[in-house]
């Protein structure tokens, strides 16, 4: 795989102590900040699309006339209908 550069702007102090608990893991920074957003991507489920706050969220606003029918499904069908 292709690696590229990233540039980061970072607080002076936070990069001396990532480059200590880098050298202190025998690994790079770049590594960690992999790693870590391998991390965060492993960590949320693949069928969850939205994040925390739009999932709570979800569903409290409703169009003029309210949703036809009960479910997802059927407001997704009257969308495909009213909007081609």
């Amino acid at each position: 795989m292709k690696l590229e550069k990233l540039t980061l702007r970072l607080e002076a102090e936070l990069i001396v102590r990532a480059k200590r608990i880098a050298r202190e893991r025998g690994t790079s920074v770049s590594r960690m900040v992999a790693g870590f957003f391998e991390s965060i991507e492993a960590a949320r489920p693949e069928d969850q699309r939205h994040g925390e706050i739009t999932r709570r969220l979800r569903g409290s606003i409703r169009p003029e006339g309210g949703v036809p029918g009960d479910g997802e499904e059927e407001y997704l069908r009257h969308l495909e209908r009213k909007y081609g």
